[in-house]
C-alpha cells in the first residue's frame, strides 16, 4: 500500500483483493511446474504461497531500485513519475487514458490534437524533457480532451494508431461489444438469483475451452 494512493494522501488500498487473487494464481502455476517436474523425478512436493510475497512478485524493480540506487518509490496518484504523457483525461462527457510517451507515438498525438509543433518544442520532444515538464504537458492534453467526448476523443486516438483506452466501469463491460465477443463476461443462471453476468474463463484454450458450473 505504500505506493498506492495520491502522494498527499495516506496510503490507499486496491479496488479489489489482489494479494488473494495473486496467490491463487501462483499457487496454481506451482503446482502445475510441480505435476510437470514430477514426470522427471516420480516425486511430488510442497508449494508454499503466501499473499505477501505473490504480491512482491509484481512490484517490479521496487527492491533494486532502494537497494542499489537509493531511490524510494512513493505514491504517485494517476501518473507514473517521468512518464509523459500518460494519465487518465477529462473528457466532456467522462474520463479516457492515453499513454503517449514514447517520442514517435506522442509525435501522434501532437498531429491528433492539430499541434504538431509540440512534438519538435525543445520542452516536450524527448522522453526525458517530457518527463520533466509532467503536470505542464499533462495540463495541456487536459485541456485539450476537455473539449471533446470519449467517442470523439476514442476515434482520433485509433485513427492515429495512439494506444489509449475507455475507462471501464462494470456498467460499461456489460454494455461493450468487445467483451461481449470475446465471451469475457458470461451469464450463469442460480436457482435463487435467476441470470447473473460474471467474468468467464480465463485463459481460453483454442482445443478444450473452459466453462462455469455450480455443485450443490
Amino acid at each position: 500500500r505504500a505506493i498506492v494512493g495520491d502522494p498527499d494522501r495516506p496510503p490507499a488500498r486496491m479496488g479489489v483483493s489482489i494479494g488473494d487473487s495473486l496467490a491463487a494464481t501462483y499457487g496454481c502455476m506451482g503446482a502445475l511446474a510441480a505435476l510437470h517436474e514430477r514426470q522427471t523425478s516420480g516425486l511430488g512436493q510442497v508449494i508454499d504461497v503466501s499473499l505477501y510475497e505473490s504480491v512482491l512478485q509484481v512490484m517490479e524493480s521496487l527492491i533494486p531500485e532502494y537497494a542499489v540506487a537509493g531511490h524510494a518509490r512513493q505514491r504517485a496518484g494517476s501518473i507514473l513519475p517521468g512518464i509523459a504523457p500518460s494519465n487518465v483525461y477529462p473528457c466532456a462527457d467522462g474520463e479516457y487514458l492515453i499513454g503517449a510517451n514514447g517520442d514517435a507515438i506522442f509525435a501522434r498525438l501532437a498531429q491528433a490534437m492539430g499541434r504538431p509543433e509540440l512534438a519538435q518544442d525543445a520542452r516536450y520532444a524527448t522522453h526525458i524533457a517530457r518527463g520533466e515538464r509532467q503536470a505542464e504537458l499533462d495540463g495541456i492534453i487536459a485541456a485539450w480532451t476537455s473539449s471533446l467526448t470519449v467517442e470523439a476523443l476514442e476515434r482520433l486516438m485509433i485513427e492515429h494508431a495512439i494506444p489509449a483506452g475507455r475507462v471501464f466501469r462494470a456498467a460499461d463491460m456489460l454494455a461493450d461489444p468487445h467483451f461481449a465477443a470475446r465471451d469475457a463476461i458470461v451469464t450463469v443462471d442460480d436457482a435463487e438469483l435467476g441470470p447473473v453476468p460474471m467474468q468467464g474463463v480465463f485463459p481460453k484454450f483454442s482445443r478444450t475451452p473452459g466453462g462455469i458450473r455450480s455443485e450443490e
